[in-house]
């Protein structure tokens, strides 16, 4: 029987294909299913130890564009067949679903999924490439859901929204975290609502501004410390066009975030009890903590300059979580079919409810950048429709998972992505930046992350080229650094690359790959390896 785990991403897809085919009148639509069989070595330069395995996959790449709905699915489930002793056989799900469909005029549905592997210890191992035996790799698997509404009350325009979500992640085998460590809780799984709405009135219409009031409502459950979260607010904006290309805009309300947790069991020595599984055991009698809390005035201003359809830039300033938040985005459509989206970014998280929001973000396009050693779905997806808006063009899940954190945490940061599609060619860059300040009760028993802030930098390169009707060549290449801040820990940097070369004979397909990634712990010796791969896959 399955488990939940093992379901959470075939739950999504279904969704998102339900989503994607009702109603829809579809304009263009495909579904591919597929086998693959392949042979894998993976040497270890550092040591000169060479593994190989074989593996066997099915999936499923689908999509629909219509009138009314558009939507796609790259799925892939791997098993991973040791020949001899030295590697664990394997299952490996990754895939991405996004969808989103128009049921009735104003009333829409829209879901998402993923899975992927992730590192687990932000101050462990950093492999590049998840292949053969590697530490402090992690299965994560996330599904979200919900509709949207927008309708007129006269000059009034009226939005709201419910989203529910659910996001599992398996605890690590191995971290590869150096001695004399303190132990961090692994997240096991949340559950989340979200419920939005908003009424307001454009600018000229009934006031020469444009005055808005809206309001969320926001919870979530974790399963590690039988952590809580649960935030809403209300306010108010007005928006003054100033130009044809330039409006002000400034908005005040009310905010209550509250989270909490209980306490993890300990020893006689004070050490915190695991169980099988490498998760902290709540204890019992332990009281609910509170380990971030805010309650308050909220407020901020701006600007926004639009001086075509295709640009939008917007910059705010303002007050909230007890201080100064600065937040922004730019949209740009730099050509027909080359997108530019950055976002500047500051909010309390938790780890399912920003992998939530990041799957939501993410276009329902994307390009299927087919990546044979394991690493896809985890870093920056490109939009494979990025002439549309520069919303299209993508976005990066890096800073959802630069660590897989239990812990409530304020997220600041910069992402930036451009995709491209032009002619036989597609390219797609993303970089970024991520800090966390992590939120923890100050007097709970086990508890070692009080106070500290993390960050990560990353960078990621994809090109694909076409060269005939019936071959491929596409390369990929990334870069990463995190800092756990942490006492004793030390910054870890990952330099990989991959390149692969496809060819199809009818419904017969054969891909050839090579990879080279490196990575590096303060204090310990850099890790090299390079990998091949020789496959085939039959589409039916």
């Amino acid at each position: 029987m399955l488990r939940l785990r093992d379901t959470a991403l075939a739950h999504g897809i279904a969704l998102a294909m339900v989503l994607a085919a009702s109603g829809a009148q579809a304009r263009d639509r495909y579904v591919a299913p597929y086998i693959e069989l392949s042979q894998v070595l993976d040497a270890n330069l550092s040591n000169d130890d060479v593994l190989t395995y074989s593996q066997i996959a099915v999936g499923v790449d689908a999509g629909v564009t219509g009138r009314r709905a558009e939507g796609q699915v790259s799925y892939r489930y791997e098993r991973r067949i040791q020949w001899d002793d030295r590697v664990a056989d394997e299952n490996v799900h990754t895939g991405l679903a996004r969808a989103s469909a128009s049921v009735a005029p104003g009333f829409s549905l829209e879901g998402g999924a993923v899975a992927t592997r992730a590192r687990a210890d932000i101050r462990g191992a950093a492999p590049g490439n998840f292949v053969g035996n590697v530490d402090n790799v992690t299965q994560v698997y996330s599904v979200y859901a919900g509709p949207s509404l927008t309708t007129s009350a006269g000059p009034v325009q009226i939005a709201a929204s419910a989203f529910g979500g659910y996001t599992k992640v398996e605890s690590p085998v191995v971290t590869g975290v150096g001695p004399g460590q303190p132990r961090l809780d692994y997240f096991d799984d949340s559950k989340s609502v979200l419920a939005q709405a908003s009424a307001g009135v454009a600018a000229g219409t009934v006031l020469p501004v444009g005055v808005t009031v809206s309001g969320a409502y926001e919870r979530e459950e974790a399963g590690q410390l039988e952590q809580k979260y649960e935030g809403y607010y209300a306010r108010g904006d007005v928006t003054l066009p100033v130009s044809r290309t330039v409006a002000l805009r400034a908005g005040a309300g009310y905010e209550k975030i509250k989270a909490t947790q209980r306490d993890a069991l300990v020893d006689a020595a004070g050490n915190p009890v695991v169980d099988r599984d490498g998760r902290f055991v709540t204890d019992p009698a332990s009281p609910e903590r509170i380990a971030y809390n805010t309650d308050g005035l909220i407020y901020d201003a701006g600007v926004i300059w639009r001086p075509s359809p295709r640009f939008e830039l917007q910059a705010n300033a303002g007050y909230r979580y007890g201080g100064e938040t600065y937040f922004g985005s730019l949209n740009w459509e730099m050509a027909r079919n080359t997108g530019l989206q950055v976002v500047v970014y500051d909010g309390i998280e938790t780890f399912g409810r920003q992998l939530r929001d990041g799957l939501r973000d993410l276009p329902t396009a994307f390009q299927g950048t087919a990546s044979p050693f394991g690493q896809q779905f985890n870093g920056c997806i490109f939009g494979s429709n990025a002439g549309g808006s520069g919303a299209d063009a993508g976005g990066c899940l890096n800073n959802v998972f630069q660590s897989i954190s239990t812990a409530s945490y304020r997220a600041r940061g910069i992402d930036a992505v451009v995709s491209a599609t032009q002619g036989r060619t597609a390219y797609g860059v993303g970089a970024g930046y991520a800090n966390r300040r992590l939120n923890t009760p100050v007097v709970a028993p086990g508890t070692v992350a009080i106070a500290v802030t993390d960050e990560s930098y990353y960078a990621q390169l994809f090109w694909s080229r076409a060269l005939s009707r019936v071959s491929q060549v596409d390369v990929n290449l990334f870069a990463n650094y995190y800092d756990s801040g942490l006492p004793v820990a030390n910054g870890v940097f990952n330099l990989g690359a991959t390149g692969s070369y496809s060819r199809q004979f009818g419904r017969l397909g054969t891909i050839a790959s090579l990879g080279l990634y490196t990575f590096d712990q303060e204090g310990f010796d850099s890790q090299w390896s390079a990998q091949a791969l020789l496959g085939a896959r039959y589409t039916f």
